[in-house]
């Protein structure tokens, strides 16, 4: 089989796939001619995704709804007659303070997308890719979920749990040649980042570029990750290349080895 025959008989589900890393992941895999069903909460942006990308279907999905998340993988696995891969890309930032100064209610919607969300949707998927006798699994996790991270707890505990959920998963799914493998990226390019150095700046009295760099001192190469690049590692993991790699956890952070 050549590459171009895998990818046209891929069968893909992306959460949250109408913007950043998941519309980067979502155009990376169809211009290689993978057949893609998105979810999302933001139906203008799961339209312009549907024009942006043609063939693609989207449906509205809150990953924290066990229900939705059923409802989804049914109707797109109906529709594409299975599944082959699962981007669990959904997640939120989460308030950003002292453990004293959050509330349960934050700390609870934080868990609710962005575990409980990947494991309503493994879980309905993994019956699919079971018939497959094969297929792909990719957590999105981040740094950190592996290096302390102040004023962060209940996103670092999160995603720390995402990275435990995947490495579980992929000896459970083994057996089945399903691979499972977390990605954990660095400081990602785009409006979230911009927008969360702009808030840091102002609370500090400095300027953006000053907030960058400060961001940037523990990256060795000095550099935040574009999408695309995350979208190409998922390519990788997923792809032929990527057959004996499972229960990995791949940081893409330009050498981040800790936080400030």
């Amino acid at each position: 089989m050549t590459t171009a025959e895998y990818w046209a008989r891929q069968r893909v589900i992306i959460t949250a796939g109408a913007s950043g890393i998941g519309l980067s992941i979502a155009t990376a895999l169809h211009a290689l001619g993978a057949r893609i069903w998105l979810s999302d909460i933001d139906t203008a942006a799961l339209a312009a995704a549907r024009d942006a990308l043609p063939g693609i279907a989207t449906m509205v999905c809150d990953v924290a709804d066990e229900a939705a998340c059923g409802a989804f993988v049914g109707a797109a696995t109906q529709a594409m007659g299975g599944l082959d891969i699962l981007v669990n890309n959904a997640g939120i930032a989460g308030p950003a303070a002292p453990v004293e100064a959050i509330a349960t209610e934050d700390w609870v919607r934080c868990f609710a997308v962005n575990v409980h969300g990947q494991f309503y949707m493994a879980r309905a998927a993994i019956p699919h890719l079971k018939q497959n006798a094969g297929g792909s699994i990719i957590c999105m996790a981040s740094v950190a979920g592996k290096y302390a991270f102040g004023l962060r707890s209940p996103y670092a505990a999160s995603k720390a749990a995402v990275i435990a959920l995947a490495r579980a998963l992929s000896v459970e799914l083994g057996p089945h040649q399903i691979r499972v493998n977390a990605i954990a990226p660095g400081v990602v390019a785009g409006d979230r980042i911009r927008r969360v150095f702009t808030d840091r700046a102002a609370r500090r009295g400095i300027s953006y570029d000053e907030m960058a760099a400060i961001a940037l001192r523990a990256v060795s190469m000095k550099t935040m990750v574009d999408p695309a690049e995350i979208a190409d590692l998922v390519v990788y993991l997923a792809g032929p290349s990527g057959r004996p790699i499972t229960g990995q956890v791949m940081q893409i952070c330009g050498g981040l080895e800790y936080t400030e």
